[in-house]
């Protein structure tokens, strides 16, 4: 009975959180991570405020916007009982790999390639092995001019849409249920100014997952490395054995990593990897950033260290340059954590059978606001949105599939009060 329901329900849900999705991400909310502000970006304030408004028209009473960004929201409970809160949280930033401004198209897919209009991407089978599940069933896409955002303004629809759906279904019953969407998690702020404890929540998910009955409680632990290369400038004209380039310093640093392994486009499963992410500078000053990401803590701190070393060797071999590198951990694998509190993932596991898909236990091979939350006291497991080829101009997302994760989020809420 319960499948029953929850499948008449995803199809509802579905169309609800389409349509807020093809309004959120038509608003560019790309984080920026050399901005001094918080939230980094002004787009992300726009689209927030806008979040903070449909949460009061949901009928979230004490939906608000604070001074970081945050907006938070309280679903009341419609139970007699004392039932354990939980969270619910996405982020509305967009990555840095192409623009957030999308040009949404929803088409019915019939299989084959999908020619994203005339920016000459095209989304094909053999490189997106999860579009042949999809034949018959509504894709949105982007013009192949952006992102589509779907990471994570999916997650932020299908919230908006269960919590919709029960805040207009009293007799649903349910404990109390804390919503935050929350800026900057591409960058890897997404939650440093929020107060967990404030919260007064037990446990939380983060909606920001891919394939259609996927789990998560293991990501990556992250680190960031910079490396700032300092040359010897000097006119060219005259600069014979005085010169030292800084931009050819960077590229034989470039040139020096691996080509066989330590990187994502040679590595899969459980290896991690160094990834250098952007360069900038001139001839004089050049910074190379990096990120490193692998499951265990010791191997990050190795592949860390790799770089470090690396680094150390060039400045020696010449005496002219100077390269300074800086540190910091963004996040760590929350894995430990979430499994001291097996209901955690017990419930998400039988909220997903409710809409009559067998659930599946992942690993992340990225990070999740999450990781963070989970590190300051909040265990947080990850749920499905549906959206595939994220930070990519070929990003896509099956409609029916959001009323499936918003299905699933309306049934968590039951699973717990039970």
């Amino acid at each position: 009975m319960a499948i029953e329901g929850s499948t008449i329900r995803a199809a509802q849900l579905s169309e609800d959180a389409a349509e807020r999705f093809l309004r959120y991400v038509r608003i560019d909310t790309q984080s920026n991570e050399d901005s001094e502000t918080y939230p980094s970006s002004e787009g992300q304030l726009v689209l927030l405020r806008l979040l903070r408004d449909e949460l009061e028209e949901a009928g979230l009473e004490d939906a608000s916007l604070d001074e970081h960004g945050y907006v938070t929201g309280t679903l009341p409970s419609t139970v007699d009982r004392d039932v354990p809160t939980f969270a619910l949280f996405a982020h509305v930033d967009t990555a840095r790999e192409a623009s957030g401004a999308a040009r949404p198209q929803r088409i019915r897919y019939d299989g084959g390639e999908i020619r994203l209009g005339d920016s000459g991407e095209t989304i094909r089978p053999e490189e997106s092995p999860e579009l042949e599940n999809h034949v018959g069933h509504e894709l949105v896409t982007t013009d192949g001019t952006s992102l589509l955002g779907a990471d994570d303004k999916a997650g932020v629809a299908e919230i908006l849409a269960a919590v919709g759906y029960l805040a207009a279904h009293p007799k649903i019953p349910h404990g109390p249920v804390k919503v935050v969407f929350n800026p900057d998690e591409e960058i890897g702020r997404g939650v440093i100014h929020l107060s967990i404890e404030s919260l007064g929540a037990v446990a939380a998910y983060t909606v920001d997952g891919s394939t259609v009955g996927e789990m998560q409680s293991e990501t990556f632990s992250g680190a960031q490395v910079r490396m700032r290369i300092k040359g010897r400038a000097i006119h060219p004209g005259w600069a014979k054995e005085d010169l030292v380039n800084a931009v050819k310093v960077a590229a034989d640093v470039i040139e020096r990593l691996p080509k066989d392994r330590l990187s994502p486009e040679t590595t899969n499963d459980r290896e991690g990897y160094v990834h250098p992410v952007a360069v900038q500078g001139d001839s004089s000053e050049v910074e190379i950033r990096f990120i490193a990401r692998d499951f265990d803590d010791d191997a990050l701190a190795r592949h860390v260290a790799f770089l470090c070393e690396l680094a150390e060797a060039i400045e020696a071999e010449e005496p002219h340059c100077t390269i300074a590198v800086e540190e910091r951990i963004q996040y760590r694998n929350p894995r430990a954590r979430i499994e001291e509190r097996p209901e955690i993932l017990r419930n998400l596991e039988a909220a997903i059978r409710r809409v009559g898909i067998e659930p599946r236990q992942t690993a992340i091979r990225g990070g999740t606001d999450g990781s963070a939350l989970t590190e300051m006291g909040l265990p947080t497991a990850n749920i499905f949105t549906g959206g595939h080829d994220a930070h990519s101009e070929r990003e896509w997302i099956c409609v029916e599939d959001m009323g499936l994760a918003a299905a699933t989020l309306v049934e968590l809420a039951r699973v717990w009060a039970e």
